[in-house]
């Protein structure tokens, strides 16, 4: 595994675009994301619509989530405001031990999946955790940007991802996905406490050529 560079200081190490106006993307190390947790955690809300005060209960799971095997984050700001992040995506390696993995093992031996099949999906993979963009700041490519950052040297088999169902697939979330050539593992699966069905998608590692974003956005 090739994981990014260790920043010089706790604040993780800003690259800046060379274009005018460009985003700037930032590799947090573990100490730097828990650091930054309360801000990081507000666009996960925001992208998600979700109540305030659920920061609070999931700051400890991000937290120790950051010291997982793999672990890799990448985070966005806007050159106008280069202190305030407005996405986040972050992952590591998945194990048969985690929460999450057993969870969608569960999923695939209901849907009538065999042991073998579901042992070569879940047996070398990294989990894409969380990717978020504040809603005032989509459609400027800064999801795709940040997808193919978090992925591009991964050298796990394959990526695996959870995401709420919806009609018709129509939100960026499932345009971005499928863009990337995610496809079904898993469709409406209710994971224990949340009541919301979602599809576990996933594709094979490493990224097409293609898939990188244009140098105005694109990760340097």
């Amino acid at each position: 595994m090739n994981p990014p560079a260790e920043p010089p200081a706790e604040t993780g190490t800003a690259r800046h675009e060379p274009a005018r106006g460009a985003p700037i993307f930032v590799d947090l190390t573990p100490a730097a994301f828990r650091a930054h947790l309360p801000q990081l955690l507000s666009v996960y809300v925001a992208a998600m619509k979700y109540p305030r005060g659920t920061e609070s209960h999931r700051a400890p799971m991000w937290s120790e989530h950051a010291g997982r095997t793999g672990w890799q984050a990448v985070t966005v700001a806007l050159p106008e405001d280069p202190g305030t992040f407005v996405g986040i995506a972050y992952g590591y390696r998945g194990d048969p031990h985690q929460w999450w993995n057993q969870q969608v093992r569960t999923g695939m031996r209901h849907t009538g999946k065999s042991r073998e099949y579901i042992d070569s999906v879940l047996g070398d993979y990294f989990e894409l955790t969380e990717l978020h963009v504040r809603p005032d700041t989509q459609g400027l490519g800064l999801g795709r940007s940040l997808l193919y950052r978090l992925l591009r040297d991964r050298t796990e088999r394959t990526v695996l991802l959870s995401t709420p169902e919806v009609p018709g697939e129509d939100n960026r979330a499932w345009r971005l996905y499928r863009r990337f050539g995610f496809v079904d593992v898993v469709r409406r699966f209710v994971f224990t406490g949340d009541a919301r069905p979602f599809a576990v998608l996933g594709r094979t590692l490493p990224l097409e050529p293609h898939l990188a974003p244009p140098a105005s956005t694109g990760p340097s």
